[in-house]
């Protein structure tokens, strides 16, 4: 069997995104890759938005930007410019399509199905496959999206909606997100911060079709494409093994307040890059622990006082909208985070710290 210096297991966002920073960085020039992945062939199945507070490779990828959002709670709303760092949706068929294209130019690159199909004794291997121990007490973000066509202009493309919670919240946390794409094109989709224990939660559907009738007042529409997923608001198993670097959620590199991931992999993927030449000795690249700190608390809150969530969420977007996308985005300095702090209901989160 043949043997690579490098193997990514798993060729996802994490799995391409590193493979296209060695590559276009020429760090593959005399080195062989092997990238494992099981999917017969890569088309659109996500949607990765986020706000542009850091340079990616992929803004060419970039469905729409947005610089206006809203967050609402019933009979109020909130409308929130964000022009300092706009909000970006990357559509994953044009990143397959991109990265792939430019990997097919270098042979030293390889692509199997199994592991099993190649010697791994004597590579690095660099794993996004998570390892999660299934726990009914672990929270999740988990979620379903539809895109639509509408025959009638019924979107204001200028603005999205962050969260709407005026919806029902079942005894956990639920809010609808809408991308519109155009004035006749959205992503609708319904969003759950729960257990994942509760099997009502999931008739996705349903949920999406009344809040296109009963809330966007749409009835004339087309489902043009639907995604679903569940992301873990936890980190999943790590254990340090020698030649091995965990990417992506299994790396821990999802914000587990947001869900967040996409441009924190593109930070770790530039850092692997760049001690590419000495990553068995590299130090491990990890969220800050300021922010695992935080999250942990307020994941606590949620957990707790879930009906207390969506005024939490209308209140912190009461600050400075710069400030709490940083903040949101692992990039606020210390009076940045207790600017956030102080809009957050104190007695509620001191007594968190001793759940």
């Amino acid at each position: 069997m043949k043997e690579f210096d490098y193997v990514i297991i798993g060729g996802g966002c994490a799995g391409l995104s590193l493979a296209y920073e060695l590559e276009t960085h020429e760090k593959l020039k005399n080195k062989t890759l092997a990238i494992i992945e099981t999917r017969p062939d890569y088309k659109r199945d996500k949607t990765w938005s986020f706000w542009k507070v850091a340079p990616h490779n992929f803004d060419d990828c970039v469905k729409k930007s947005w610089e206006n959002f809203s967050i609402n709670i019933p009979n109020k709303t909130n409308h929130i410019e964000c022009k300092d760092y706009p909000y970006q949706s990357i559509d994953s068929g044009l990143f397959y399509e991109k990265i792939n294209n430019k990997l097919k130019e270098n042979r030293n690159i390889s692509f199997f199905k199994n592991i099993e199909e190649i010697n791994t004794k004597n590579s690095f291997i660099f794993s996004s496959v998570p390892i999660i121990k299934k726990n009914h007490l672990n929270l999740w973000q988990h979620f379903c999206g539809v895109e639509i066509e509408t025959k009638n202009n019924c979107f204001d493309e200028q603005i999205f909606n962050l969260m709407d919670f005026d919806c029902e919240q079942r005894d956990s946390v639920h809010f609808f997100y809408t991308l519109p794409f155009s004035k006749n094109k959205a992503l609708v989709e319904t969003t759950w911060l729960s257990k994942m224990n509760d099997n009502s939660q999931k008739d996705y559907d349903q949920q999406i079709k009344d809040y296109i009738k009963n809330h966007l007042k749409i009835k004339d529409y087309e489902i043009i494409y639907k995604e679903e997923g569940a992301i873990p608001l936890f980190y999943p198993l790590y254990k340090k093994e020698k030649n091995k670097i965990n990417i992506g959620t299994a790396g821990g590199m999802t914000r587990l307040s947001t869900g967040y991931t996409f441009l924190n992999i593109q930070e770790h993927s530039k850092y692997i890059r760049e001690n590419i030449e000495n990553i068995s000795n590299s130090k491990r690249f990890e969220i800050s622990k300021k922010y695992q700190f935080l999250d942990d608390i307020f994941l606590r809150v949620l957990n707790k006082h879930p009906k207390k969530m969506s005024n939490i969420f209308f209140n912190m977007f009461r600050t400075s909208p710069k400030t709490v996308i940083k903040f949101l985005s692992n990039k606020s300095n210390f009076f940045e985070d207790l600017k956030i702090i102080l809009k957050m209901p104190k007695w509620t989160f001191i007594k968190a710290l001793f759940y």
